[in-house]
């Protein structure tokens, strides 16, 4: 079954799940109030089953890359509807906002989240959309360098579904957070249409997402968060728009299907262009703080974080200023492994794949790569390791990509590229506690 089908068949039932129970809890105010007790949140009314037993994981999230350019002023009278792509399902979600690149405090007077009625969509489901509140207050202002939890709304969120994320703002605000590379297209209105059901206001088109950072839900379909903390590579930069096609994607898919394989959700905190050990030049400020720098806030803190995939260093060889000591790179790799030990996390991570043929390649840098990898396959490194290396490149040319992997920059990976980095990972390698260090 397509993604699209099968989609549209769960959209379908989820559809009339809401319209039988409204009929049956006719005359009852539907609002959707947050719930106060995050221990058992119960569920909305019209959508879910009673409360079970569960924890709360991170379904989607993002990295917060930069402040948008030319947004001095933000979006003031402008909806902004956000169409991100959960991986677990649960009984209840809670919305995370961030301003943290902007330079005044950011007014919220409407925050929405929805269950989109079809893949890329900007309509939600009838009877599935939900005004999000912050302390119990609909409308919330995020001091500049901060970001905010929603309290928890009691919602159906099905797996692998998209979700609508929808702001308003009535006042100037800016620089924008944003998160430039989203592979998914977002819509804009003007207005306050929030809680519009009907997208037809929503007639703007964005390649971005702005202020939302991540969704999470109350589940019992999975036991924690697997973190992929990466550049362009984990954020997909060359897979195709609107597919859920990264990396990170097909490894959902396959944790999803897995019959007796680990009970954990995905979520894809990787950033185009960044870097381990360096933060972003200023000509290019979307490609985001250092990995270093952003370990904790990105990877480290997401509900249910149980399990850290690594792939980071290509950046730091290929980009100017170069790092061209591969022991600078593994030192970078080393201090990432021993900060997640410190938050009980496993750490599973990936060689450095190669890019021959990319402008600015040099045979100086493609030995600095082999020689990270050389060390990373010794297991000095991560607790395990994951070979991306040798699961992407031409076995006739293994400086390469195989064609049928390389997208043509010959960097980022095709559609089958990113599923077989999926493939290349062991279940079993995500399971496991986190050694004492390394």
């Amino acid at each position: 079954m397509t993604r699209k089908s099968g989609y549209t068949l769960a959209a379908a039932l989820l559809a009339v799940m809401a319209v039988v129970c409204a009929v049956i809890v006719a005359g009852v105010d539907h609002a959707a109030a947050p719930v106060t007790d995050e221990a058992a949140p119960q569920p909305h009314a019209t959508l879910a089953d009673p409360a079970s037993a569960g924890d709360w994981v991170a379904s989607w999230a993002t990295s917060p890359a930069a402040g948008e350019p030319n947004t001095r002023n933000g979006y003031p009278g402008m909806s902004i509807r956000n169409v991100v792509h959960a991986d677990i399902g649960g009984t209840a979600a809670r919305v995370q906002v961030s301003n943290l690149f902007g330079a005044a405090p950011l007014t919220l007077t409407d925050v929405t989240l929805a269950v989109a009625a079809g893949p890329g969509g900007a309509d939600a489901v009838p009877g599935a959309l939900v005004r999000l509140a912050f302390d119990g207050r609909p409308t919330v202002t995020i001091p500049a360098g901060a970001s905010v939890l929603s309290d928890p709304v009691r919602l159906r969120v099905p797996a692998a579904a998209d979700l609508l994320v929808t702001t308003y703002t009535p006042d100037p605000s800016g620089p924008v957070t944003y998160h430039p590379m989203a592979r998914e297209t977002s819509y804009l209105a003007r207005g306050d249409h929030a809680r519009d059901t009907d997208g037809t206001a929503f007639t703007e088109q964005t390649p971005y997402w702005r202020y939302v950072t991540g969704v999470d839900v109350w589940t019992a379909d999975a036991t924690g968060t697997v973190v992929a903390f990466g550049d362009s590579i984990t954020d997909g930069r060359t897979s195709t728009v609107g597919a859920d096609h990264r990396w990170p994607d097909y490894l959902a898919q396959r944790l999803r299907s897995a019959p007796n394989g680990p009970r954990l959700s995905v979520v894809d905190e990787g950033i185009s262009g960044n870097r381990l050990l360096s933060n972003a030049q200023p000509d290019v400020p979307g490609n985001g703080r250092s990995g270093l720098s952003r370990l904790d806030r990105d990877a480290l803190s997401q509900p249910g974080a149980k399990v850290l995939i690594v792939d980071l260093g290509i950046n730091d060889i290929l980009q100017d200023p170069r790092t061209i000591t591969p022991d600078a790179v593994v030192a970078g790799l080393q201090a990432i492994t021993r900060e997640a030990h410190a938050h009980g996390l496993r750490v599973v991570g990936s060689t450095l794949t190669p890019f021959r043929g990319t402008r600015g390649w040099t045979p100086r840098l493609e030995a600095v790569r082999e020689r990270v990898d050389e060390v990373i396959r010794s297991g000095r490194v991560f607790d395990a390791v994951v070979d991306f290396d040798k699961a992407l490149r031409d076995p006739m040319d293994p400086e390469r990509l195989r064609p049928a992997y390389d997208s043509g920059d010959h960097l980022h990976p095709t559609d089958a590229g990113y599923r077989a980095m999926a493939d290349a990972i062991e279940l079993d390698t995500l399971t496991g506690a986190a050694p004492a260090g390394v």
